[in-house]
Protein backbone atom coordinates (compact mmCIF):
# COMPACT_ATOMS: atom_id res chain seq x y z
CA UNK A 1 0.00 0.00 0.00
CA UNK A 2 2.80 2.35 0.88
CA UNK A 3 4.43 1.87 -2.51
CA UNK A 4 1.20 2.73 -4.38
CA UNK A 5 0.87 6.03 -2.48
CA UNK A 6 4.44 6.92 -3.40
CA UNK A 7 3.81 6.23 -7.11
CA UNK A 8 0.63 8.31 -7.06
CA UNK A 9 2.52 11.26 -5.58
CA UNK A 10 5.46 11.01 -7.98
CA UNK A 11 3.49 10.38 -11.15
CA UNK A 12 2.14 13.95 -11.59
CA UNK A 13 5.69 15.32 -11.21
CA UNK A 14 7.09 12.81 -13.68
CA UNK A 15 4.33 13.63 -16.14
CA UNK A 16 5.04 17.33 -15.77
CA UNK A 17 8.78 16.82 -16.33
CA UNK A 18 8.16 14.69 -19.40
CA UNK A 19 5.70 17.24 -20.80
CA UNK A 20 8.09 20.14 -20.20
CA UNK A 21 10.99 18.25 -21.77
CA UNK A 22 8.92 17.40 -24.82
CA UNK A 23 7.76 20.99 -25.14
CA UNK A 24 11.34 22.25 -24.91
CA UNK A 25 12.37 19.89 -27.73
CA UNK A 26 9.45 20.91 -29.90
CA UNK A 27 10.02 24.61 -29.35
CA UNK A 28 13.77 24.50 -29.94
CA UNK A 29 13.87 22.25 -32.99
CA UNK A 30 11.79 24.29 -35.43
CA UNK A 31 13.75 27.44 -34.68
CA UNK A 32 17.05 25.66 -35.33
CA UNK A 33 15.71 24.21 -38.56
CA UNK A 34 14.20 27.56 -39.50
CA UNK A 35 17.52 29.31 -38.82
CA UNK A 36 19.36 26.82 -41.05
CA UNK A 37 16.73 27.20 -43.78
CA UNK A 38 16.95 30.99 -43.52
CA UNK A 39 20.76 30.91 -43.76
CA UNK A 40 20.63 28.57 -46.75
CA UNK A 41 18.04 30.75 -48.48
CA UNK A 42 20.09 33.84 -47.72
CA UNK A 43 23.21 32.21 -49.18
CA UNK A 44 21.38 31.07 -52.28
CA UNK A 45 19.91 34.55 -52.77
CA UNK A 46 23.37 36.14 -52.47
CA UNK A 47 24.74 33.54 -54.92
CA UNK A 48 21.88 34.15 -57.35
CA UNK A 49 22.36 37.91 -57.20
CA UNK A 50 26.12 37.90 -57.67
CA UNK A 51 27.09 34.66 -59.42
CA UNK A 52 24.21 32.88 -61.13
CA UNK A 53 24.42 34.88 -64.34
CA UNK A 54 27.46 32.76 -65.19
CA UNK A 55 27.63 29.92 -62.63
CA UNK A 56 25.48 27.16 -61.17
CA UNK A 57 26.27 24.55 -58.53
CA UNK A 58 24.83 21.60 -60.43
CA UNK A 59 27.56 19.10 -61.26
CA UNK A 60 28.36 18.89 -64.97
CA UNK A 61 26.34 22.00 -65.82
CA UNK A 62 28.90 24.46 -67.13
CA UNK A 63 27.55 27.74 -68.41
CA UNK A 64 29.43 30.89 -69.29
CA UNK A 65 31.48 30.03 -66.19
CA UNK A 66 32.29 26.59 -64.78
CA UNK A 67 29.91 24.91 -62.35
CA UNK A 68 30.88 25.51 -58.74
CA UNK A 69 29.78 22.16 -57.37
CA UNK A 70 32.42 20.98 -54.87
CA UNK A 71 34.61 24.01 -55.58
CA UNK A 72 36.09 23.97 -52.08
CA UNK A 73 39.02 21.58 -52.20
CA UNK A 74 39.30 21.69 -56.01
CA UNK A 75 42.48 22.86 -57.74
CA UNK A 76 41.89 26.13 -59.56
CA UNK A 77 41.33 25.74 -63.31
CA UNK A 78 41.03 21.97 -63.13
CA UNK A 79 37.36 21.12 -63.74
CA UNK A 80 37.22 18.73 -66.71
CA UNK A 81 35.11 19.90 -69.62
CA UNK A 82 35.52 23.63 -69.06
CA UNK A 83 37.76 25.89 -71.13
CA UNK A 84 39.50 28.04 -68.51
CA UNK A 85 41.70 31.03 -69.25
CA UNK A 86 45.39 30.22 -69.35
CA UNK A 87 45.81 32.34 -66.19
CA UNK A 88 43.30 30.17 -64.29
CA UNK A 89 44.79 26.92 -65.67
CA UNK A 90 48.21 28.03 -64.45
CA UNK A 91 47.00 29.18 -61.02
CA UNK A 92 48.75 27.00 -58.49
CA UNK A 93 46.33 26.76 -55.58
CA UNK A 94 43.36 24.84 -54.25
CA UNK A 95 40.13 26.68 -53.53
CA UNK A 96 39.39 27.14 -49.84
CA UNK A 97 37.10 29.58 -48.02
CA UNK A 98 39.78 32.26 -47.62
CA UNK A 99 40.85 32.09 -51.28
CA UNK A 100 37.21 32.20 -52.43
CA UNK A 101 36.56 35.22 -50.23
CA UNK A 102 39.49 37.09 -51.77
CA UNK A 103 38.54 35.99 -55.29
CA UNK A 104 34.87 36.96 -54.96
CA UNK A 105 35.97 40.33 -53.57
CA UNK A 106 38.46 41.00 -56.37
CA UNK A 107 39.11 38.26 -58.96
CA UNK A 108 41.93 40.15 -60.69
CA UNK A 109 43.89 40.42 -57.46
CA UNK A 110 43.86 36.64 -56.97
CA UNK A 111 44.24 35.50 -60.59
CA UNK A 112 45.37 38.26 -62.92
CA UNK A 113 44.18 37.60 -66.46
CA UNK A 114 41.09 35.56 -65.50
CA UNK A 115 38.01 35.64 -67.74
CA UNK A 116 35.55 36.91 -65.15
CA UNK A 117 34.75 40.12 -67.05
CA UNK A 118 32.66 42.20 -66.56
CA UNK A 119 32.46 40.96 -62.94
CA UNK A 120 34.68 43.21 -60.87
CA UNK A 121 34.11 41.85 -57.39
CA UNK A 122 31.69 41.94 -54.49
CA UNK A 123 32.44 44.47 -51.77
CA UNK A 124 30.02 43.14 -49.15
CA UNK A 125 31.91 40.87 -46.75
CA UNK A 126 28.57 39.60 -45.43
CA UNK A 127 27.35 38.62 -48.91
CA UNK A 128 30.68 36.93 -49.68
CA UNK A 129 30.40 34.91 -46.46
CA UNK A 130 26.85 33.86 -47.39
CA UNK A 131 27.96 32.78 -50.86
CA UNK A 132 30.90 30.79 -49.50
CA UNK A 133 28.65 29.06 -46.95
CA UNK A 134 26.22 28.25 -49.76
CA UNK A 135 29.03 26.80 -51.89
CA UNK A 136 30.38 24.82 -48.95
CA UNK A 137 27.02 23.12 -48.41
CA UNK A 138 26.85 22.15 -52.08
CA UNK A 139 29.51 19.48 -51.51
Amino acid sequence: MRQCQFIRRVTPHVRLMVALSAMACILSSPSAVLAQDTEAASGQLAFNNACRTCHVVREGDNRLGPNLNKIIGRKAGSLPGYNYSSAMKEADFVWDEAKLDRFIANPDEVVAGNNMKPYGGLASKDDRAKIIAFLAQAR
